[in-house]
């Protein structure tokens, strides 16, 4: 069974401004990367390599998850690590894989398409950690943004319209797939390729460069406030968009003491979610205006727009999504389909429940 958070709030995380601009080299890389196919990798099993119990305190792993050291940090934790961590500010899936291809990042916050985008251009990764939300239909990621006078209230209304898209990451699948769910292809669309950061998707969509894009994080609330004197709104997609995980290079997971280390980490990744849900007040001001920049109603927007978080022990129904994913990116972009579990570390599955339920045993 998933273990469900029911106290306090939290926010999506991966779209703060702050944090939403890449590099001009990363990003520069990341589009090459999304637009091109290489050799797909070989997915290395190392279910069989057994992981120490305990880490050696002079282990070092490089992460990438900014917002999880906030965490750790503010709720006093981040000192308790018992091996070393070099922080890397970066997060999502262009700026990881290209760090993961440099052999600079063992760990990496991200969600669930980057891995699959590294595995047909030859990235071999696992994913080691989990998490949703309790209700994703309600607290979706992302709401479809329409352009003044595009003419779209539904989403059968694509057809024929420019769409925002961005290969290798979560909103371009996300496109296809609601393209699915409207009974529409690509080959229906316009499909214009443009990253998904900072406010490139609003502006694209206020000056008419597409008609539609999906929009995350505060985007959600400032795209209709700026534009929608002029029409401009978001409707709902009704698709799960939810899925986050803690993404590593199988190099690093496949070396005993690093797959040791990585698995106190995912502990403390867990525990860190839930004090963050726990407490919300504290979360707006600590990271999200004092480290992200935000005002605090945009924090306070953020933290009941991401409802609360389900961290589940049991990755089935997980793998079992990615499965389907897969196979529609396979269909859509000529991939060949592959097995969705090759990508799931499932040694780890129980740690990060695992960690939550024994914190929350009376001392």
């Amino acid at each position: 069974m998933p273990y469900a958070l029911h106290s306090g709030t939290r926010m999506p995380r991966h779209a703060p401004l702050a944090m939403a601009a890449l590099t001009c080299t990363l990003l520069l890389a990341g589009c090459a990367e999304n637009t091109t196919s290489s050799t797909t990798a070989d997915s290395e099993n190392v279910a069989h390599i057994k992981i120490p119990d305990k880490v050696k305190a002079s282990t070092t792993i490089t992460v990438g998850a900014p917002d999880i050291q906030v965490a750790l940090k503010l709720s006093g934790q981040l000192d308790k690590l018992p091996f070393k961590v070099k922080w890397a500010n970066i997060s999502g899936g262009p700026q990881c894989s290209e760090a993961f291809r440099a052999h600079a990042l063992d760990v990496c916050s991200s969600a669930e398409i980057p891995s699959i985008h590294a595995h047909w251009t030859g990235l071999d990764t696992k994913l080691v950690a989990a998490r949703f939300r309790e209700d994703p239909l309600k607290h979706p990621v992302y709401e479809l943004g329409i352009a003044p006078g595009a003419d779209i209230d539904t989403l059968a209304d694509l057809r024929g319209k420019k769409i925002a898209y961005s290969p290798g990451q979560a909103q371009g699948a996300l496109v296809l797939r609601i393209l699915a769910k409207a009974g529409l292809t690509k080959n229906d669309v316009r499909l214009v390729e443009l990253p998904s950061t900072g406010d490139v998707y609003p502006t694209a969509l206020g000056s008419h460069q597409v008609d539609a894009a999906p929009l995350g994080g505060v985007n959600i609330k400032r795209y209709p406030a700026k534009y929608g004197k002029d029409g401009g709104k978001t409707i709902q997609h009704g698709l799960r968009d939810d899925p986050a995980h803690l993404w590593a290079p199988t190099e690093s997971v496949r070396d005993p003491q690093k797959a040791a280390a990585v698995r106190e980490f995912i502990g403390f990744w867990a525990r860190a979610e839930v004090w963050i849900d726990r407490h919300p007040e504290r979360w707006i001001d600590g990271y999200y205006v004092k480290d992200q920049g935000l005002t605090r109603e945009d924090g306070a927007y953020l933290v009941k727009q991401n409802g609360h978080p389900d961290i589940p022990a049991d990755w089935t129904p997980a793998i079992a999504r990615q499965q389907k994913t897969v196979d529609l990116l396979a269909k859509e972009t000529g991939q060949k389909k592959f097995d969705a579990a090759i990508l799931f570390d499932r040694r780890y599955e129980s740690v990060a429940a695992d960690a939550i339920a024994e914190a929350g045993k009376p001392r």
